[in-house]
């Protein structure tokens, strides 16, 4: 099964072209970095205790997470390396996907003579829908590089529930982002995974969380990891903007899916729910933000095994 690619609007979630970052400041350039066609690595000036790898948003690039994620200066203080990386415009992985993103990993980390002792995944939007399933699939398959821990940031894990929300979203007919958005995102699926009456099978099969079956089958192997689940759910800020319901919205799948990953996993896993965090960084409001973040607290959460 192959995505169909769309220069589209992804996810009412992330910027778009018709809500534009508006800021002129350039991205702080790393004198410390190794840039790749697949990577950037940011390497800390000392000892390095760790290594934190980060998925992009759908339309991201490395350049976006450093204007967005203010993580950078303060992980390569704790000698924690930085991975940023180019692979977006996904919201699942095909096997082949999955082959791919670990041969890269597995020689960065050779290459680059970089301790798996202490290495974190995680990722924004469509990134932690990425994160999620490739940190699963390195624990299934036992790879060398073996993640202490993965995180999400307001992510689309259930691809069901986000093309029952397009399809509302469709008959709503209120917010243009909305609207364009939701479109491309119903054909996205219908034209991969077929119509959901005719089964949901295939969502199930490349969804982190299917939430109308409970279906957990794609994080079957994090028993071993910490998990975090970060959302913040504005309510008000998305029925004014899109005129969405709590069932519309990232957090309710989100905050399902941590009770179900609890049952399973137990303390391990932490559902974040935060409040007027979430903040672009040219100033605008928006719920669906890298800065919903504290990332001090992640740090720690990093380096405290």
């Amino acid at each position: 099964m192959k995505y169909t690619f769309f220069l589209f609007l992804l996810l009412a979630n992330c910027t778009s072209t018709l809500e534009k970052d508006s800021t002129k400041n350039p991205s702080k350039i790393y004198t410390n970095s190794i840039i790749t066609d697949n990577y950037e690595l940011i390497l800390p000036a000392a000892e390095q205790k760790g290594v934190l790898i980060l998925f992009p948003g759908f339309p991201e690039t490395p350049e976006k997470i450093k204007e967005e994620f203010k993580i950078i200066g303060p992980a390569l203080n704790e000698g924690i390396a930085i991975v940023l990386m180019k692979f977006n415009r996904r919201l699942w992985l095909e096997t082949e996907e999955k082959f791919r993103l670990t041969k890269i990993i597995n020689d960065l980390f050779g290459l680059q003579n970089l301790s798996a002792d202490k290495v974190y995944i995680g990722g924004f939007s469509s990134g932690g829908n990425i994160s999620l399933l490739f940190a699963n699939y390195l624990a299934q398959t036992q790879n060398l590089i073996q993640p202490k821990g993965v995180f999400v940031i307001d992510s689309p894990v259930d691809l069901l529930g986000l093309h029952e929300i397009s399809k509302r979203n469709i008959v709503r007919n209120f917010s243009e982002i909305s609207i364009q958005e939701s479109k491309m995102l119903v054909q996205l699926f219908e034209d991969n995974f077929g119509k959901p009456t005719n089964g949901i099978e295939s969502y199930e099969s490349y969804a982190p969380y299917t939430h109308k079956t409970k279906n957990l089958n794609n994080l079957a192997h994090l028993k071993d990891l910490k998990i975090r689940l970060y959302t913040e759910p504005d309510i008000q800020w998305w029925q004014e903007s899109r005129q969405n319901e709590w069932e519309d919205t990232n957090a309710f799948f989100i905050k399902n899916l941590s009770l179900e990953l609890a049952k399973k996993y137990g303390d391990k896993v932490e559902y974040i729910a935060t409040e007027n965090r979430g903040y672009r960084a040219n100033g605008q409001r928006h719920p669906h933000s890298w800065a919903i973040v504290e990332v001090d607290k992640l740090i720690d959460w990093i380096m405290i095994d």
